[in-house]
């Protein structure tokens, strides 16, 4: 065979060794796809965030005990004011703040309207640092509304249970002093140890509020799995007050994935809220005063009507409800115009001053 024929097949072959090899090293690289992102974060809240809820939800259980029946002695009613003084306000505050975050988890809607901003991890740390600096940007994610109306219509509804015990109580204050009740010749009598009782009102307001483990656990999965509280559907539109929007702030932040244990620091910080604090601190205040100042047991009852359970329920819908604003007859000149916390503390400290009368 002559040399040049080999030579230019072996060309020939080498050549078309290159074409395949070429050929299976770009199928190769157009068969490796770049790897899919990772899935978000799990829906997460922190231990902190129950144990908080958790304290709130079993003092409100015990105050909700407080007998609205009547009372059937002096103890009897002594028994219900140690129940009722036993919280501490700011940790009340926060507990409540904490409950309405895990309220708002079991809204479906809220929880599917943040978590699509979860699914890539720079939307999401930026959604994550938004939130953080502006808890209040967390009310104007999608679903916001359906979240605050879970919220709203949960506390309001344990709200209203504890003004129908205060209006029970507070009426029995009066109803005891009749002459043909019964109970009258031990309510009307002075209470033994006055200073005693008080100074047992004011130690109860100061212990530390344990959270219940299994009530804990409890709210803690509610919140990650976004079931297992009885809530009632409904929507409430803005303007929300501070403690709502703290609540949905640390809902997105769960939402998100970004209120676990990493971040518990950003969790205790929106669990504090001014005005829900100051609201539950008068309110106990007002409770000493009025014990200071009481001397028979229907006194006494007329204190835990007011200044337990009332107080409790109108702190708690202040915490959840914005201020309605209507156009009312004009004040007097140099006369303010009471803020929703003032409005509250004007209503207890009337009671400090003018006691349930005595009966004829």
């Amino acid at each position: 065979m002559p040399k040049a024929f080999m030579t230019r097949g072996l060309s020939i072959a080498a050549l078309a060794a290159a074409v395949v090899l070429a050929s299976c090293s770009t199928k190769t690289e157009t068969a490796v796809a770049p790897p899919p992102p990772p899935p978000p974060p799990p829906v997460t809240l922190n231990q902190s965030v129950a144990d908080a809820a958790a304290v709130y939800v079993a003092y409100l259980r015990q105050a909700q005990t407080i007998s609205p029946g009547g009372f059937a002695d002096a103890e009897s009613i002594q028994a219900d004011l140690r129940k009722g003084a036993s919280y501490e306000p700011l940790e009340l505050s926060r507990g409540l703040i904490a409950y309405g975050s895990i309220i708002a988890l079991q809204s479906p809607e809220f929880v599917a309207g943040v978590r699509q901003f979860a699914v890539d991890p720079t939307q999401r740390q930026q959604m994550v640092a938004r939130i953080v600096a502006d808890p209040a940007y967390a009310a104007t994610l999608p679903g916001a509304d359906a979240a605050a109306g879970l919220i709203a219509s949960t506390i309001n509804k344990d709200a209203v249970a504890m003004r129908a015990i205060a209006d029970a109580v507070e009426q029995d204050a009066y109803t005891v002093q009749g002459r043909t009740d019964p109970r009258r010749r031990w309510a009307i009598t002075p209470i033994p140890h006055r200073e005693v009782r008080l100074e047992s009102a004011k130690t109860l307001s100061a212990v530390d509020m344990l959270p219940s483990p299994e009530e804990s656990a409890r709210l803690l999965a509610a919140a990650n799995t976004g079931a297992g509280l009885q809530v009632e559907p409904s929507r409430k539109a803005p303007p929300y007050t501070p403690a709502m929007v703290r609540s949905l702030a640390i809902a997105a932040l769960a939402a998100l994935g970004a209120a676990g244990d990493e971040a518990k620091a950003n969790t205790d910080a929106l669990v504090s809220e001014p005005n829900s604090e100051f609201c539950l601190n008068l309110s106990k205040l007002m409770l000493f005063q009025c014990l200071a100042a009481s001397r028979p047991s229907y006194e006494d009852m007329f204190c835990l009507g007011r200044h337990v359970a009332r107080d409790l329920s109108s702190c708690a819908t202040q915490a959840v409800f914005a201020p309605i604003i209507t156009v009312g007859d004009p004040t007097e000149t140099g006369t303010p115009v009471a803020t929703p916390v003032a409005a509250a503390s004007t209503s207890a400290s009337t009671a400090v001053r003018t006691p349930a009368p005595t009966g004829g």
